[in-house]
């Protein structure tokens, strides 16, 4: 340590000496009473330089003392944290020792240049400020005091945020512990549920599997108990037929099994049949009825036009009674025509136009073209055969021809015909219709209304009319609405019937153009879909070619195969 009041010494003596070599001789009282204020300035200085290096020496003693407190304080403290601290990693273990290490050596360094600068300003002012230096040691060390105090609350600030530090952290901790878990019991509740789910999923499907095999196991039943009630139906038919004729009766049946009609039929069916029956052939020729031969057949009867409901049908019932057997086509044939004749013999219905209230009003519906002013002429000379008193309507006045065409017709059968100019109301001509029958005590009164097709909502809404304004003159009129379907437009006829019976409350169905078609089919889906009575079919041009429907007669020759009774085939 530099002690500068030993250089300032040194130079007071120095100015002494030059001072007193400049000085002119004392005499020996002066210099006796000079050498004693020498000596006594001497000692003065002497004992204020003890003074000072005692006050050095207690603050240099107080600085390591207070050093030692701090190191051991600080050993103290580091020794606490560590035990307090133990979850901490030991590289924030030394860094926080080199941190408070670097604050001891800066605190340190502080104090001793601060005990350096005091000593040399004391030993500068050793004489003329003693007390001053001790007052403002006194206030120094109630710095270094306050010092310490802010020193020891900023350490206690520190270990204070820390602690909350911590405590966030372990806070954090835990909630993100019990984020997981909640997570992990969502998941766990979820999982469950969906095996919930899926188990429920199983159970319905379960139990649809089994709705589904107990509704096809009643509609096996009805279709045996139907195919049952068919034979006997036709065995009584067959009796009373042959009874008639053994005791001389006309043949009650004789307009169903029309001698001819069958073959007519069968003729007409020629595209249908022909595609299906060669087909059906080719593919089995004493082949067993496999899987292959069931898709096979499958398709053969979708190209066919019967629409997939009933060919699942008739393959299904296929399948339950010659499955893995060997059959030939005409087996085959055979067993199509007892399913198809299954599905349409409950539509079978002959019309009786005697029946009900009179006059009977007959309205025929379709779109264009489908035939229907051709089959009302038809029926009309079959009416007029058999006695009936009847009225033609030319409900169509937006077409002049079908005006023209139900006139011809009308005046071939010898039965009136009201029309009116083309563009007509044809409800107003309606009205008039059914109001001269009743003045004129006739039978019927049959109405060809316009054809429109089945999308057109206007049009509709004009048959509607037609409907209502009949009503109007007898409530239960109209008595018959009979939809002629038109068998070249294939699947098309079902969405037809569908719109008709939607709108005008379509009793019976009429079929026409079988003899120009391949798409015959179609009148099986039509009867599977719609519980609808089939009335009559039309195989040509001529008034005989519309017969009564026959399911026997249609599904045999729509698959063309020939069982029917000798005396219902043309003699060759």
């Amino acid at each position: 340590m530099i002690l500068w009041f030993g250089k300032k010494k040194q130079k007071e003596e120095a100015l002494k000496a030059g001072a007193e070599m400049e000085a002119p001789e004392l005499s020996a009282e002066e210099l006796a009473a000079k050498q004693a204020v020498d000596a006594e300035a001497a000692r003065i200085a002497e004992e204020e330089a003890a003074k000072a290096a005692a006050e050095k020496a207690e603050i240099e003693r107080k600085v390591a003392e207070a050093n030692a407190a701090w190191e051991e304080r600080q050993k103290r403290e580091a020794a606490e944290a560590e035990n307090e601290g133990a979850r901490l990693a030991q590289e924030a273990k030394r860094a926080e020792e080199a941190q408070l290490e670097a604050e001891r050596q800066a605190e340190a360094t502080r104090l001793q240049a601060e005990a350096d600068a005091k000593a040399a300003e004391e030993a500068a002012r050793a004489q003329a400020e003693a007390e001053r230096l001790a007052t403002e040691a006194e206030a120094k060390a109630a710095a270094d005091a306050a010092e310490a105090e802010r020193a020891a609350a900023a350490r206690a600030e520190a270990e204070r945020l820390k602690l909350e530090a911590e405590t966030k952290r372990a806070a954090d901790d835990a909630a993100a512990e019990a984020a997981r878990k909640a997570q992990e019991e969502r998941e766990r509740l979820a999982a469950q549920a969906e095996v919930a789910k899926q188990a429920e999923a199983e159970r319905r499907a379960t139990e649809e599997k089994a709705k589904a095999e107990l509704a096809l196991l009643e509609q096996r039943r009805a279709d045996e108990k139907r195919r049952q009630e068919l034979a006997a139906e036709r065995a009584r038919k067959e009796a009373e037929r042959q009874a008639a004729i053994a005791r001389g009766e006309p043949d009650p049946y004789a307009e169903v099994v029309d001698p001819g009609f069958f073959t007519k039929l069968t003729s007409g069916l020629a595209k249908s049949s022909s595609k299906m029956g060669e087909s059906i052939s080719s593919l089995f020729t004493k082949r067993k009825l496999d899987d292959d031969a069931l898709e096979d057949l499958e398709d053969i009867l979708l190209t066919s036009d019967m629409g997939g409901k009933v060919t699942t049908r008739i393959v299904e019932n296929l399948a339950k009674t010659r499955m893995d057997k060997d059959v030939t086509g005409d087996e085959i044939k055979r067993a199509l025509a007892d399913e198809i004749e299954a599905i349409m013999a409950p539509r079978e219905q002959i019309v009786d136009f005697s029946e009900g209230s009179r006059p009977r009003v007959v309205l025929f519906v379709g779109v264009n073209g489908s035939g229907k002013t051709t089959t009302i002429g038809k029926i009309a000379s079959k009416l007029k055969d058999q006695g009936a008193k009847a009225l033609l309507v030319a409900g169509d006045t937006f077409r002049a021809a079908a005006i023209e065409q139900l006139t011809v017709w009308g005046e071939r059968a010898g039965i009136p015909v009201l029309a009116k100019a083309p563009g007509a109301d044809a409800a107003g001509l309606v009205y008039e219709a059914v109001e001269k029958a009743k003045a004129e005590d006739l039978d019927l009164v049959l109405v060809d209304t316009a054809g429109r097709l089945q999308n057109k909502t206007e049009l509709m809404a004009e048959l509607e009319k037609v409907v209502r304004v009949v009503k109007k003159l007898d409530p239960e009129a109209p008595h018959d609405v009979i939809l002629v379907l038109d068998a070249t437009v294939g699947q098309n006829a079902l969405s037809q019937v569908e719109a008709f019976r939607e709108t005008a409350g379509v009793t019976g169905i009429v079929m026409t153009k079988l003899d120009g078609t391949a798409k015959g089919g179609v009148l099986v889906a039509v009867a599977e879909a719609h519980e609808l009575p089939i009335h009559f079919v039309g195989v040509g041009e001529k008034a005989e070619d519309l017969q009564p429907f026959s399911a026997h007669a249609y599904a045999r020759a729509l698959v063309g195969f020939t069982d029917m009774p000798v005396d219902e085939k043309e003699p060759t």
